[in-house]
């Protein structure tokens, strides 16, 4: 008798960011269909993804517009080497998007995650500098907390212990400037009033290192992986000026933050300001296929350009590159975004969420804080509230909470002990007001 999926595999697959020995108690939920937020599994159990499997499903699972354009497009073409050929969707996607991202940015480079985008940005800034006049230009700049992305330059510019600690001697040495930190701000102030006083630590840094650095990346206005910690578009202006100040190109990292995450279509936005780099994934394929961009200016293009003996070329490739069943996904994410009016309804349920969220939860003792950005809204738990002291670590009390919504039907996914919603943007009002019923019910539980 064939043993039961889950079974199977426990003994074949190792899972990403999981200790496996929790699947003993906890096994493998196997998914057998999905649609809009809601998965299935094979047992027939509904499970409402409130985190957009891992912030990646923009739209929805088997969305009708995405599906049709993978569809159209498999019958076409599904794969082509991309150095020296090229095909019209990759055209059209790189064409559009020009249209939409922060004023300057021009060059698009494809490649197939999230990672690789920002291994990119950090060797084309590298290479910027020693093609321009200034190769004592080597190190780079992020913020504490921070994340990435887990290859090791994207580790090595993460700031995050839980995932890069054991690979130190790996990596390769970067400044680490404190990053605002608003809940627990040292300086009393709040996020949205605040004139970042903070920032003070990003000045120090660059006054010590400004000459010796190529570049500064961050995660524009949201750092997810933190535990959703919101911070202000101040912040991110007087980085753009300080960066330009000092000759040091600016990496926005917007491949959580980018397609309406942060309630327009890129944070940058909200701050005024172009990156030198832009690195995008999962929202630009709504979730339905590996594939990610580096962005940057013609300026920075410039520096390459030059006959092929100089040795000025970018010489970095992915063999999925420019695949064209992913610029087919991310067209259709456009489609969607233009003609669906998604972004403005997104709004107005965000504003919704926020006053729902205050009135079901600020009150509660154990919600230290609920911060919000665009849709994106996040419960920090912690064990005094007046104090803001957390829960002892080993009480893994965000872990315990994720095991009861699952049995209810809710993927939570916490950050720690911060729960949030990240969902897809369109979103239903009545399906927020489940995932809602079912975290008060695990609070009071």
């Amino acid at each position: 008798m064939e043993q039961p999926l889950e079974q199977q595999d426990l003994d074949l697959i190792w899972h990403p960011c999981s200790q496996m020995k929790d699947y003993e108690t906890l096994p493998p939920m196997v998914i057998d269909h999905a649609h809009g937020c809601w998965l299935y599994d094979t047992h027939g159990k509904a499970y409402l993804d409130i985190v957009s499997s891992w912030w990646a499903n923009l739209l929805g699972h088997t969305n009708p517009v995405l599906n049709a354009r993978i569809k159209a497009q498999l019958d076409k073409l599904e794969h082509v080497i991309f150095a020296n050929f090229t095909h019209e969707p990759a055209i059209t996607l790189a064409r559009r998007l020009k249209a939409l991202v922060p004023p300057g940015l021009s060059k698009f480079q494809f490649h197939d995650n999230g990672s690789a985008a920002v291994e990119a940005a950090l060797k084309l800034c590298f290479q910027y500098h020693q093609q321009t006049g200034h190769p004592e230009r080597q190190k780079f700049l992020c913020l504490t907390e921070g994340y990435h992305g887990e290859t090791i330059g994207a580790l090595s510019v993460g700031s995050m212990d839980l995932f890069a600690l054991k690979y130190k001697p790996m990596l390769m040495e970067t400044v680490h400037v404190e990053a605002p930190d608003c809940y627990r701000c040292p300086y009393g102030q709040h996020r949205e009033t605040c004139s970042c006083p903070c920032f003070a630590k990003a000045e120090e840094a660059f006054a010590r290192y400004g000459k010796e650095a190529a570049a500064m990346i961050v995660e524009p206005l949201l750092q997810g992986s933190a535990g959703m910690r919101v911070y202000p578009p101040l912040y991110l202006k007087k980085l753009r000026a300080l960066c330009d100040a000092r000759g040091v190109l600016l990496i926005a990292d917007e491949i959580a933050t980018g397609f309406g995450r942060t309630g327009t279509l890129f944070a940058c936005e909200q701050a005024g300001i172009t990156p030198d780099v832009l690195c995008l994934s999962k929202g630009l394929t709504g979730g339905y296929l590996p594939m990610s961009l580096t962005v940057t200016t013609r300026k920075i293009y410039d520096a390459f350009y030059d006959d092929y003996g100089t040795h000025k070329a970018f010489l970095h490739s992915h063999t999925y590159a420019g695949n064209p069943l992913g610029c087919a996904a991310a067209l259709g994410v456009l489609d969607v975004l233009e003609q669906q009016q998604i972004l403005p309804r997104a709004r107005e349920t965000a504003r919704w969420l926020t006053k729902e969220m205050e009135a079901r939860f600020a009150g509660h003792p154990h919600v230290g804080e609920i911060r919000h950005i665009g849709l994106i809204h996040a419960l920090e738990l912690v064990a005094d509230k007046k104090t803001k002291q957390p829960f002892p670590a080993a009480k893994r009390v965000g872990y315990q909470l994720y095991k009861k919504a699952l049995e209810r039907g809710l993927v939570l996914r916490p950050l720690g002990d911060v729960l949030y919603f990240n969902p897809p943007l369109n979103i239903t009002r009545e399906e927020l007001g489940q995932a809602m019923g079912i975290l008060e019910a695990i609070l009071s539980d």
